[in-house]
């Protein structure tokens, strides 16, 4: 008949009334035939799938409401699966693709039990042959000793699942076997193949030894376990575990080279039944909610965007700048009380200048009359770039960019390591399985190896444990409400940690320690009770392009040894530091997203000694990068921006090495170091309290690592002074650098520019500060401010066009070959009992002296070449008793033309003088105790350090 005789629908009508042979066979006839078979899917092969006692609906037990993308094709692997158990190893290689689809020869149906053939299984077992099939009549089949299988059997319920209960120890001894629809209650143990479909277990364990196989689906496991001992390949899909006492499944040793007849058709199953990767879908992320047991849920997941704004450029995310928008209003009366505090506890002295106040209508004109031209020093590129919107606007978009989330396919195309690892078939796979409601999910140890794909691991006490040299792959699958860590890795355990959700768990979300050497790639960790992510005790690991938020501690916290490389990642949103580095912690932490956490963007302290380079540190509720008590590292090329508190925060007893860092429009200091230390017995409520790494902090120090001297890069030489060196700081609420230490600091070739205070804040400095070749310019007050009692050395500096005096020192030290050029009052004041040596410097102020001794202000001031000003004021000292000043050896110079102020600061050039690009060494590597994060001080103010604190 041809098919154009009837309407499609009406074929389709008949078609759904043909039994699957009949399907067959239709589709058989031509391409529209075969097109209208294919069309029943939703319809006719729906039935056929959900009609079969055997199986239960493709998606079951972790989304039995949505349905599969093509039921023929479910069936069809329902069916293909039920027939590899009647593969028998002496067919002959020819005739394999055809033995799975071929109905054995003389198969007897046997039926066991009230009304059937045999009373008994054991009966049963006796008189039948190869691949008979055994139907168990409904009812309790019990059997008081062990049941041994001897030949292939298969061994088949009637009825609804739970009809039929099996109470049987069963060993195998035959090639093969097949159980499907019925319960089991006692342990099975089996030592070649074994399959078993839509069965339940019942307080009992499954064990498969080598060179056994089995393929279990569609399988209930109540209080009972699977244990597979150096298995080559197995398969568990579709099942579902609870209420386990103990590891749901245990894998044990390396698979088995020793492989059986079964494993190549279970390969090529798991081949054809992989889901195919696909992009992370951004309505996955979790909308803001409470769920039914009231945990607060995270709100939309915001990505980092740039903002450049017309008048400072910000880098913030979309919320985090509307945030600083809205608060426009309260930044402002917080600037008012800031600049009305510094005026109380630092007055500006009075010149006793008639002209310090001048503002006529040609002012500008008069200060370009007198303006030296210092814009060709060495730092003057970077001063241009600060100030170029456009270019700094392209620079921002380019980095955003270059720091844009990979996907896993990104991932898998560029690491070769991690492609061979998602598509690796070795051990136990376990796909779309539930683990629910018990102690553990899947422990893996001894060598074991184990694949895990799309499963829900939830209520348990872990998800997963993998140690003793094993490996775990888990892709796709979804980790959460565990009691402790989610995934616990450690003894040197490593595998592929990609493209998971894992949220809300009472400890780490991964947690990585002794020795273990992971690939975490593209997760989503957020919504944690603890860490995101917690290396520990020699704990390696490349975490790479994942995204954490949301979580209660630190996004990513290492500590003890810990050493893994962190790079591409998002860390936003977070409840306390978004990394945090302690205890001798160290690690690569290059490229990341850190922004709008609760507390420091990076937090290093107790000897954490990481590299913190190129990542964007941004919209933080505190400080962008915080070094407390005695940690190092080096923290290169970040950009840091937009943060609530300071930019960096350290403290005196720390030794980082801060180098070309772009640190602007943070809301208080741009760098602060302070000289107080952490008490380490006060734990703030959410760090560090209740964890135990008793173990990692028995073996935490130096000398039980190995490879400690070989990873540290050969650059990174020891340094003895915390450094500050070729940084941007610029456009801070408060001052760019602000000191108050009881250790030396060395800060050189930075460029100091905008901030909303002064430049440079020594206020305590028992040890000498160095402040070497810098660009202090452009500040709302002073250049270089120098408190009584502080030791300082100002050396090769260009102080230019700030808003007070260039430098006011009340402190002792030296001040040589600096430019003091174009500031608005005078260019250098000593003040009560300043001891300085002021020499060899070019000091010019356009309307007040140049040079002004007041007090008890004693030193040397000698060979200074001061450049006449609108003033026309040089050198004032208002002093009757200067016996302990001697001012020798100075020279003014006057201007007629304006070509005689072009023809200055040029032998030699403008200051300051840079060679060779940075100087000084590296930072330092590790110290030792305990970890420490900060906690915040409600209504803290600058004036007392960091935002946050009191530290652990």
């Amino acid at each position: 008949m041809e098919v154009s005789g009837l309407p499609a629908e009406l074929w389709r009508l008949i078609l759904s009334y043909l039994r699957l042979p009949d399907l067959g066979r239709c589709s058989s006839v031509c391409r529209t035939w075969y097109e209208l078979v294919l069309s029943l899917d939703k319809t006719r092969w729906r039935q056929l799938c959900l009609g079969c006692l055997e199986h239960r609906h493709p998606n079951w037990p972790n989304q039995p409401g949505v349905e599969p993308r093509s039921w023929r094709e479910a069936f069809k692997q329902h069916y293909l699966s039920s027939k590899t158990w009647t593969k028998n190893t002496q067919d002959p290689e020819s005739s394999n693709c055809l033995s799975l689809f071929r109905r054995r020869k003389g198969r007897r149906r046997l039926c066991v039990g009230d009304g059937g053939e045999f009373s008994s299984l054991r009966a049963a077992l006796a008189a039948a042959g190869p691949y008979d099939r055994l139907v168990l009549l409904p009812g309790v089949h019990e059997e008081q000793s062990e049941v041994l299988l001897k030949v292939p059997v298969e061994v088949v319920g009637q009825g609804k699942l739970g009809d039929v209960a099996l109470l049987v120890s069963i060993d195998q001894h035959c090639p093969t076997a097949r159980l499907c629809n019925v319960v089991f209650m006692p342990a099975a143990a089996f030592s070649c193949y074994v399959q078993f479909d839509n069965c339940n277990f019942e307080s009992g364990q499954l064990q498969i030894h080598a060179p056994g196989t089995c393929q279990v689906k569609f399988c209930t496991f109540s209080q009972s376990s699977i244990y597979l001992r150096s298995v080559a390949l197995c398969i568990l899909e579709n099942c579902e575990f609870t209420g386990s006492e103990n590891a749901s499944v245990t894998v044990e040793g390396c698979p088995s080279s020793d492989r059986n007849w079964a494993c190549k058709h279970l390969a090529a199953l798991a081949k054809s039944c992989a889901a195919s990767m696909r992009e992370p879908d951004p309505a996955d992320c979790p909308m803001a909610k409470r769920d039914g047991s009231g945990e607060l849920l995270l709100g939309p997941v915001r990505t980092c965007e740039i903002v450049v704004g017309e008048e400072r450029s910000s880098l913030l995310s979309a919320a985090g700048a509307q945030d600083l928008l809205g608060s426009a209003q309260e930044d402002s009366e917080f600037g008012e009380s800031l600049q009305a505090a510094k005026e109380e506890e630092y007055p500006v002295l009075d010149s006793n200048s008639s002209d310090s106040d001048l503002h006529s209508d040609d002012e500008e004109d008069a200060q370009a009359m007198y303006k030296l031209p210092y814009q060709g020093h060495s730092l003057s590129h970077t001063l241009a770039d600060i100030m170029d919107s456009r270019l700094q606007s392209s620079r921002l978009h380019a980095l955003q960019k270059d720091l844009k989330l990979k996907s896993l396919e990104q991932e898998l195309q560029q690491d070769k390591e991690a492609q061979s690892l998602a598509n690796s078939l070795q051990g136990c796979i376990i796909r779309q399985c539930l683990f629910r409601d018990g102690k553990g999910g899947i422990f893996i140890y001894s060598r074991g190896q184990a694949k895990l794909e799309e499963s829900i691991f939830r209520d348990l006490t872990y998800a997963v444990r993998c140690v003793q040299n094993s490996k775990v792959i888990m892709l796709r699958n979804d980790i959460h409400h565990c009691k402790a860590s989610g995934i616990f890795l450690r003894l040197s355990a490593g595998g592929l940690i990609a493209d998971n959700n894992i949220h809300s768990n009472s400890e780490a979300g991964v947690d990585i320690r002794k020795g273990a050497n992971p690939l975490v790639l593209c997760n989503k960790i957020h919504s944690g009770l603890r860490s995101g992510i917690v290396v520990v005790g020699n704990g390696k690991g490349i975490i790479r392009s994942n995204q954490i938020y949301g979580n209660k501690e630190a996004g990513i916290y290492i500590l003890y040894n810990g050493n893994p490389a962190v790079s591409g990642n998002h860390i936003f949103q977070g409840l306390a530091a978004g990394i945090a580095v302690n205890e001798n912690g160290r690690g690569q932490i290059t490229g990341n997203v850190i922004c709008e956490n609760q507390w420091g963007g990076a937090d290093i302290r107790h000897g954490g000694d990481p590299v913190l380079r190129n990542n964007l540190i941004s919209g933080g509720y505190s400080d962008g990068v915080v070094v407390g008590e005695r940690g190092k590292g080096l923290i290169e090329g970040n950009a840091i921006y937009g943060n609530k508190g300071c930019g960096v925060w350290m403290t005196s007893s720390s030794l980082p090495h801060l180098i070309n860092n772009q640190i602007s429009h943070n809301s208080i200091y741009g760098v602060a170091v302070f000289c107080r230390k952490d008490d380490a017995g006060d734990y703030p409520p959410g760090q560090g309290g209740s964890e135990n790494f008793q173990e990692e902090r028995e073996g935490a120090g130096g000398e039980n690592d190995p490879n400690s001297e070989e990873e540290h890069p050969a650059a990174r030489r020891p340094i003895s002074v915390a450094l500050v060196e070729l940084n941007s700081i610029n456009h801070n609420g408060a001052a760019g650098l602000h000191v108050k230490s009881s250790e030396a600091l060395n800060v050189i070739a930075n460029v100091i520019h905008a901030n909303r205070d002064g430049g440079v804040a020594v206020l305590q400095s028992s040890r000498l500060t160095r402040i070497a070749n810098n660009s202090i310019s452009c500040n709302s007050r002073g250049g270089v401010l120098v408190e009584a009692e502080c030791q300082v050395e100002l050396r090769g500096n260009g102080i230019y066009e700030n808003s007070s005096h260039g430098i006011v020192s009340k402190g002792e030290g030296i001040i040589m070959e600096n430019d003091i050029v174009g500031n608005h009052r005078c260019g250098l004041r000593l003040l009560q009992a300043a001891d300085m040596k002021v020499t060899k410097n070019r000091i010019q102020s356009f309307q007040d002296y140049g040079i002004a001794l007041f007090d008890e202000a004693k030193g040397l001031v000698q060979e200074n070449l001061i450049f006449q000003g609108r003033s026309k004021k040089s050198i004032l000292r208002p002093m009757s008793n200067a016996e302990d000043c001697v001012i020798q050896n100075n020279m003014l110079l006057t201007f007629k033309k304006r070509f005689d102020m072009e023809c200055m600061l040029i032998n030699p050039p403008a200051r300051p003088h840079i060679e060779g690009g940075a100087l000084g060494s590296c930072a330092a590597a590790g110290g030792q105790r305990v970890s420490s994060i900060t906690t915040r001080v409600d209504g803290g103010c600058h004036n007392h350090g960091s935002i946050f604190c009191t530290v652990l």
